[in-house]
């Protein structure tokens, strides 16, 4: 066996357990690793597996100093977990803990930032959204615009990834308890609950969408939570997909904040929003990472954080605290 071909039954491996945007990382990362094996005068379509020593992971290492140290760790972790697959289907015998070495030894650590977000921003928007519906407007603009409230008030509320979102039936909704049971992340199973105002944006456009969906033929239960509304989509209940809750973002940023804010928010500027909410109204660490689905509260600590007008504003009242009125002399 070569060592391309024994690349290709990793990423065979890959393909079938992980998701696509992983598979397509390691995929990137191991054509970058056979790159560097030719340069170094190794070609791995010819090239005997055994041949492949811990060595090549150094080498790889060197390589990658022009990406994000983020990338940096992707694409070594891709390239371990090839001598790792190697080890266990007993392809070869590579020594693992030598290569641990290697890496931690010659890679960059990814920086920790803080999550930074415009909550202000994020808070007209909602705002805006939640102003009377356009009066005059024809179907398909008044679907879009209940949708597009609907569909941001539950990124806000509910701190959705915007993939989960999109991919919401309205058979996954509970409303009664006012929660859904999702396949989040991980392809972990989770429940994640709604506020009062994002159910009520969502009755009032599934109600304007029930001449659509009841034309449909479908089950209720199997259609989309957020359909499209497009000329494309036709009389079709079709999803939306991740694209268009990027667009769906932009637009309404833009109306909301004029064209300064372009780029200013993203889907998953409301997620961090969601997570701060928590924070901010409870101080209860461990409920907002429950809530937020984080897997390491490492990751919600990382929100923890008092923003700088919050600590402008504590400096000046303990500083610089306001004169107390006069008492009046009757």
């Amino acid at each position: 066996m070569t060592i391309q071909n024994a690349i290709q039954k990793y990423l065979q491996t890959v393909a079938t357990a992980r998701s696509k945007n992983t598979s397509d990382t390691y995929t990137f990362a191991m054509r970058a690793f056979q790159n560097v094996l030719v340069n170094n005068k190794i070609d791995p379509t010819s090239t005997p597996l055994t041949d492949l020593k811990e060595d090549a992971i150094g080498w790889f290492a060197a390589s990658l100093k022009s990406l994000s140290p983020a990338t940096e760790q992707l694409y070594l972790q891709a390239a371990v977990g090839f001598y790792r697959f190697l080890a266990a289907e007993a392809l070869t015998s590579p020594n693992l803990p030598r290569i641990a070495q290697i890496v931690k030894m010659r890679s960059r650590r990814a920086g920790q930032r803080l999550p930074q977000f415009p909550r202000e921003a994020i808070e007209t928007v909602l705002t805006f959204l939640q102003a009377p519906s356009p009066t005059g407007a024809e179907d398909a603009e008044l679907l879009r615009w209940l949708r597009d409230r609907a569909f941001l008030l539950t990124l806000a509320d509910t701190g959705l990834r915007v993939h989960e979102a999109c991919g919401l039936r309205r058979g996954d909704l509970d409303w009664n308890e006012g929660r859904a049971l999702i396949i989040g992340k991980g392809d972990k199973q989770a429940v994640v609950r709604f506020s009062q105002r994002s159910m009520q944006a969502l009755k009032a456009y599934l109600q304007a969408r029930s001449p659509l969906d009841g034309a449909s033929g479908k089950p209720l239960a199997s259609l989309p939570l957020f359909a499209r509304h497009d000329k494309g989509a036709g009389q079709k209940v079709k999803p939306i997909t991740t694209a268009t809750g990027r667009n769906i973002v932009e637009v309404r940023t833009l109306q909301a904040l004029g064209k300064d804010s372009s780029g200013q928010i993203t889907p998953h500027s409301f997620r961090h929003y969601f997570v701060t909410t928590v924070l901010r109204g409870s101080g209860n660490l461990k409920l907002a990472q429950e809530l937020a689905r984080h897997a390491n509260i490492s990751v919600t600590q990382r929100y923890a954080h008092i923003s700088d007008d919050e600590l402008d504003k504590g400096y000046h009242e303990i500083f610089e605290p306001k004169p107390t009125p006069p008492k009046d002399a009757n």
